[in-house]
């Protein structure tokens, strides 16, 4: 069995709420899942990318944390 992996997408609203998306890896596929609406998908290409478009789309989450 693959060992799991896990990491994190958070964008911020308008409104300063956080919104998060968690990525577990598990071999190739990846698991993602909002800790806001708790929307699950699985993504073998650009999870991290789609965690993204999730929390823009449903939330309005745009504003990334690590950027300057």
């Amino acid at each position: 069995m693959p060992s799991m992996t896990t990491s994190k997408v958070s964008r911020w609203d308008q409104h300063g709420r956080e919104h998060r998306v968690r990525v577990q890896k598990a071999g190739m596929q990846r698991q993602l899942t909002c800790g806001t609406c708790g929307w699950r998908k699985n993504a073998q290409f650009l999870p991290w990318l789609k965690a993204e478009e999730h929390l823009a789309e449903a939330h309005q989450a745009t504003v990334d944390p690590g950027a300057s």
